[in-house]
């Protein structure tokens, strides 16, 4: 938990991160490093998922996993997990593999390269 005293000063950098094609995540990736490495900064990457409808052309269901909740829940987990495991390349195989549309893909993405360097 963080707290903070009236003397301390922050500041609060919103980046936005939009597609990025292979050369642009390592590129910004090297511009990044030393700031996502450094343990005083504090980056808040935000995601809610996958998105699921026809509003957002990605509608699959396997009816083995249940309700389509379920589904998307457990799609969502296997992205989580390798989230976690800081793997970029698997990441990039389980978009491409699933099409799961999450959103916040990019910046995770970026977060990854930096992580896996």
């Amino acid at each position: 938990m963080f707290s903070f005293s009236k003397q301390q000063d922050f500041r609060l950098i919103p980046i936005l991160v939009g597609s990025l094609d292979a050369s642009k995540l390592e590129k910004y990736g090297q511009l990044l490093a030393p700031y996502l490495c450094d343990p005083k900064n504090l980056f808040i990457i935000s995601s809610d998922f996958c998105h699921w409808g026809r509003r957002f052309s990605y509608t699959p269901h396997n009816p083995a996993d249940g309700e389509i909740w379920q589904h998307i829940e457990k799609l969502d987990h296997q992205g989580m997990d390798l989230i976690e495991k800081l793997n970029l390349q698997d990441f990039h195989k389980y978009l491409r593999s699933t099409d799961n549309t999450i959103c916040g893909r990019y910046p995770i993405s970026l977060l990854l390269a930096v992580r896996s360097n």
